[in-house]
């Protein structure tokens, strides 16, 4: 199933790199720094770099749900030792 969605993304870009292949050339304005790269490049970085950081920040705001997730799980441990040493032991089954 990955197969179905990750090779049609995969041709596009090939496709995409391959038919934007003309130099341009960033420049870091105060800096006077520059840099020519193939326009392709330049836009699948840009794009690469916004992913990075979404997942950056998606990976920090869940942070909190996973503290009290854990948090949750060690309340529930507690409750349930605490509940097993509360009940009286089982009466032997009889065989016959």
């Amino acid at each position: 199933m990955r197969l179905l969605i990750a090779l049609p993304l995969l041709v596009l870009l090939v496709l995409f790199a391959l038919s934007n292949r003309a130099a341009v050339t960033l420049g870091l304005w105060p800096t006077g720094i520059s840099l020519s790269a193939p326009l392709a490049l330049v836009v699948l970085g840009a794009l690469a770099l916004g992913f990075l950081a979404g997942g950056v920040v998606v990976r920090i705001s869940e942070l909190r749900y996973r503290r009290r997730a854990r948090q949750a799980e060690a309340k529930v441990r507690r409750l349930e030792d605490e509940l097993a040493a509360l009940k009286p032991p089982a009466p032997p089954v009889p065989r016959s």
